[in-house]
């Protein structure tokens, strides 16, 4: 099994992550580490967004999607978006 050993973030993601309340960034972290551990756990995406895995969690009894990509050559996990289902992929096509 491979693990991650770097995580990045995405300046949007960032922001995502800054409008969070303290108890929200606790249950995020707590999935980033389970994505770290398996970072297969996403469902991999396919078309425009194939380079995207989606983590789909509850947050606050609300379903959020965590976008991610995983480089299995430098076992970094790049978090690139986080949010409700409302126009996810509408806007991560829009980033790319």
């Amino acid at each position: 099994m491979v693990k991650a050993t770097s995580v990045l973030q995405t300046p949007s993601f960032k922001k995502a992550v800054k409008k969070l309340k303290p108890n929200q960034k606790k249950e995020l972290d707590t999935v980033i580490k389970e994505l770290m551990a398996k970072p297969t756990l996403g469902e991999q995406k396919k078309g425009d967004l194939s380079f995207l895995r989606v983590h789909k969690f509850k947050m606050n009894k609300q379903l959020t999607l965590l976008g991610y990509s995983f480089n299995d050559g430098t076992l970094a996990l790049e978090l690139l978006a986080l949010g409700s289902h409302e126009n996810f992929y509408r806007d991560l096509k829009r980033r790319t």
